[in-house]
């Protein structure tokens, strides 16, 4: 494991905040993810899941342990029962030093771009998770915000200026390569964003490989993952970001790499609209700016990663396509432009 992750003093303050052996703390890492590193925490009172940011230039605060621990709190004190129990937080003294999270491990299925076996779905099946995957962000999207306090994690004034802003300047800090539909899907954001915001409690990532499945009912959501970049905002920014990872039989191979969606028995992103809309009270008649600000910001996110690869901060191979997922996603959202189609 990389030397700057500093286990021994980390396992000894996890044995004296958990009361467990030191010497039977085991750390492994969990593969999966592209962006934040997760790890499983094994000791001698249960089995425990850790994660910190990656190594390399911090070109987003998409990475920030603390937050994520103060959104599992506040979604805890909500009564919001789909998030883990955040259990310690760690970091040594200086400027420097890197957050390490410890959270409750929740054992379960999750869908990765290449099921394995054991995960695999039949079209029923599918269909089933769809809709539960809705459920859950709907039930996300209407919490309660003032007297549960999660109001006081994000503010929802301007958001979607801001979203469409930051992950604009975020993506010339990480530019690599010429890519001018990025550039030009960048200024038709800008210049078509919605006069109306609506104000709701938002994941930001909400896709399948951030879903924890039971392993009987495979259908059934134990756990949502991944809450560092949870906010309260528009809603339809998340969803627009959940529709860009919802992939299509029909659409590009390399944007399906990211989700299972393009299998048969899903839902298509018209079928999600069309649920979503039904049971939310937004107005989704602008939901092509939504769509394509999600297929922006996801060709933004696989620019961040490739140039921390580019850097020589990471060697994981899965990296060095990724170039190739943002001229897509830039591809993508200018033809849905052109053809005012999702």
């Amino acid at each position: 494991m990389n030397k700057s992750i500093d286990f021994f003093n980390f396992k000894n303050y996890l044995s004296k905040t958990l009361e467990c052996d030191p010497d039977k703390i085991e750390i492994t890492r969990i593969s999966g993810g592209f962006s934040n590193l997760t790890f499983l925490v094994q000791t001698s009172i249960g089995k425990f899941a850790m994660r910190r940011a990656p190594f390399g230039d911090k070109i987003s605060k998409a990475h920030d342990m603390v937050r994520e621990s103060q959104v599992l709190t506040a979604l805890r004190k909500a009564g919001y029962e789909k998030a883990p129990k955040p259990i310690a937080l760690y970091q040594e003294d200086g400027e420097e030093s890197t957050p390490l999270f410890v959270m409750e491990y929740i054992d379960g299925l999750i869908l990765r771009n290449k099921s394995i076996p054991e995960a695999t779905l039949n079209e029923d099946e599918f269909r089933k998770l769809s809709e539960n995957t809705l459920d859950s962000l709907i039930e996300l999207h209407l919490l309660e915000l003032e007297s549960s306090g999660l109001i006081n994690l994000g503010k929802p004034d301007g958001y979607v200026k801001r979203q469409v802003i930051g992950w604009t300047e975020r993506y010339f800090r990480s530019k690599t390569n010429e890519l001018p539909e990025m550039e030009r899907v960048a200024v038709w954001l800008k210049v078509n964003m919605p006069q109306k915001e609506n104000v709701g409690f938002i994941h930001n990532d909400y896709k399948y490989d951030n879903l924890v499945l039971d392993r009987e009912i495979k259908t059934e959501i134990k756990a949502v993952l991944d809450w560092e970049m949870a906010t309260v905002g528009d809603p339809l920014m998340d969803l627009g970001t959940s529709l860009a990872y919802w992939a299509q039989a029909d659409d590009p191979d390399i944007l399906k790499m990211f989700n299972l969606t393009h299998l048969p028995g899903n839902m298509t992103r018209s079928e999600v609209i069309s649920y979503y809309d039904y049971r939310t009270p937004f107005d989704l008649s602008n939901i092509l700016f939504y769509y394509v600000f999600g297929l922006f910001k996801v060709g933004v996110i696989a620019q961040q990663i490739y140039k921390r690869f580019s850097q020589g901060f990471t060697t994981d191979p899965r990296f060095a396509n990724l170039i190739h997922v943002v001229d897509a996603a830039g591809n993508q959202a200018e033809i849905s432009i052109l053809n005012e189609k999702i």
